[in-house]
Parts: C-alpha cells; sequence; structure tokens
C-alpha cells in the first residue's frame, strides 16, 4: 500500500525538452534572453502606463495589471527551466512541484479573467463611448482586478489541496519542463478521478465564463463596428481593440489545446506549452506597444525624459 506522498517520493525528475548537452546550452542562451526581455518588455508596460498621465485610463490601467501579470506568470516556470537546463540532476522537489503547480494554475486562471475584463471594457469604450467614464468608474476596475486575482487563487486552491493528498510511489519522472497539474496524474497510485473531475470543472467553468465574456463582448464590439458608415471610424474603432484580440488568439489558442491534449509529453504538447507559459508573456507587451501609437508616444516621451535625467545629472556632475 503506498504511504504519503512526502515520505516515499522526495523530488521528481524534469526531463525537460532535450537531454543533448549542447541543445540544452542553445536553449538555455535562447530561454534567458527571452526572459530578460520579457522582464524588461512588462516592466517598461508597467513604468509607462503609471508614468504618463495619457495612459491613466481604464484600458491602460488593466493594462499594467496584465502586464505585471506576465511578469508573475513568467517567473513562476522559467527560472527552474534554466536552472535545469545547467544541471546533470534536473529535479524539483514535491513540494517545489506543488507550489509551481500552484502558482502556475493561478497565474493562468488571472490572465484568463483579466483578459475577459479588458474584453468588457473595451466593449463599454466602443458601444458605449458617452457612458464609458461612467461605467468604467476607479473603483469598479479596481474590483475587477482584485476579483480576476482572488477568483483564480481560490480555483487554484481548491485543486492544489486535492492533490496534496496523492500519494506518489515509483515512478518519479515528468515529461516536462515543469510540474503542471495533468502532469501528476499519471505518476500517482491513489485514485486521481476527483481531482481529474475536479480539475475539468473548474477549468471549464473557468474558460466557459471568461470565453462567454470576451465573445459576448466581441459579438458587440462588432456589431457596432459594422454600424459605423465611415471607412476612418470603423478602421479607428477596431485598432482600440485589435491589440486585445490578438493576444486572446495566442492565450486561449495555445491553452485551450493543451489541457484538451492527453498529457503524453509529446513534441506538440510541450510547444504548446511553452507558447502560451514562456512566449505569451513575452509577445504581449510587444502586441500592445507596437500596435498602439498612444504607448508608443508614451514610451518615447519617457525615453526621451529618462535621457534628459542623464544629461542633467551628467552636467551637475563636478
Amino acid at each position: 500500500m503506498a504511504t504519503g506522498n512526502h515520505s516515499s517520493i522526495k523530488e521528481f525528475i524534469l526531463l525537460g525538452l532535450s537531454a543533448d548537452t549542447h541543445i540544452q546550452a542553445l536553449l538555455f542562451v535562447l530561454f534567458l534572453m527571452i526572459y530578460l526581455l520579457t522582464l524588461l518588455g512588462n516592466l517598461l508596460i508597467i513604468l509607462v502606463t503609471h508614468t504618463d498621465s495619457t495612459l491613466h485610463t481604464p484600458m491602460y490601467f488593466f493594462l499594467s495589471h496584465l502586464s505585471f501579470q506576465d511578469l508573475c506568470y513568467s517567473s513562476v516556470t522559467v527560472p527552474k527551466m534554466l536552472e535545469n537546463l545547467l544541471s546533470q540532476r534536473k529535479v524539483i522537489s514535491v513540494e517545489g512541484c506543488m507550489a509551481q503547480v500552484f502558482f502556475v494554475f493561478a497565474t493562468t486562471g488571472t490572465e484568463a479573467c483579466l483578459l475577459s475584463v479588458m474584453a468588457y471594457d473595451r466593449y463599454a469604450a466602443i458601444c458605449h463611448p458617452l457612458l464609458y467614464r461612467q461605467v468604467m468608474r476607479k473603483q469598479l476596475c479596481v474590483r475587477l482586478v482584485w476579483g480576476s486575482w482572488v477568483v483564480a487563487f481560490l480555483d487554484a486552491l481548491i485543486n492544489i489541496l486535492l492533490a496534496l493528498d496523492l500519494d506518489f510511489c515509483e515512478v518519479q519522472t515528468i515529461h516536462h519542463f515543469s510540474c503542471e497539474l495533468p502532469s501528476l496524474f499519471p505518476l500517482s497510485c491513489s485514485d486521481v478521478s476527483t481531482n481529474a473531475e475536479m480539475l475539468l470543472s473548474s477549468a471549464l467553468l473557468h474558460a466557459i465564463g471568461t470565453c462567454l465574456l470576451i465573445f459576448f463582448s466581441y459579438t458587440r464590439i462588432v456589431s457596432t463596428i459594422l454600424s459605423i458608415s465611415s471607412t476612418t471610424g470603423r478602421s479607428k474603432a477596431f485598432s482600440t481593440c485589435s491589440s486585445h484580440l490578438t493576444a486572446v488568439i495566442l492565450f486561449y489558442g495555445s491553452a485551450i489545446l493543451r489541457y484538451l491534449m492527453p498529457t503524453s509529453g509529446s513534441p506538440l504538447e510541450l510547444i504548446l506549452s511553452i507558447q502560451y507559459s514562456v512566449i505569451t508573456p513575452l509577445v504581449n507587451p510587444l502586441i500592445y506597444s507596437l500596435k498602439n501609437k498612444e504607448v508608443k508616444a508614451a514610451l518615447r516621451r519617457t525615453i526621451l525624459k529618462y535621457l534628459q535625467c542623464l544629461r542633467q545629472h551628467g552636467r551637475d556632475r563636478p
């Protein structure tokens, strides 16, 4: 009979992306660069949206929180993956694995909630422009952000509390570069049916709830845009939500495909996991800066202001 997971198995082996040491070295350099660029890009978005007064609107308030969430999201998995790419023993403790499962679940859920909140914000701005400021009050924006974090963390907490009761036997190998809840089920010698049902139920409720809000918002947005008579007006209205729509497709497309697939450690499964956990936090700030004139202008002003401060500091030095 299996004993508790903390007494029988102390650590898991993460097989990662490749067993070839030369490829691992190349992957380390690649993912280190991606991680550093992710930190830089999202920190810049947070800095600009907080310091530039022209971006003190609900849309950019949500964007700053999305960037903060992407920082957390990327930092949950990438540092451990970088460590294992340089290590001979690619292991993670059971406690560390459970912590990673919890924060992966929580940050994924938060991103889904924030993207749906941002869709509602675009709906209010495009479909009800005269009432936008009245509808999207600061108190409501703050509550929506806090609600996104609370719902996602409660969802993660329910699933991780059930996972803590699992027993793990001889098999310690995870065919992945990080710990995700579906990857742990094949390693357990306990009955995982309750865990699998809870995971499926919570994932479906979370995904359906956020997807319905996004679908409803964009249905109304498209209807409103098509009713605009001028081509210029339609183009301007669509440009205000094109960045968000791109981010939604990137995140939901890869995440839904990943969790619909059976856990097997296949190359496609790893690619999809890299897409939503590593690439999405990198490209989100690029999408919102390259496709948004207001953010690009604010970035230029912030950089120029910083350079002027450096020049002034240089002149003031004796």
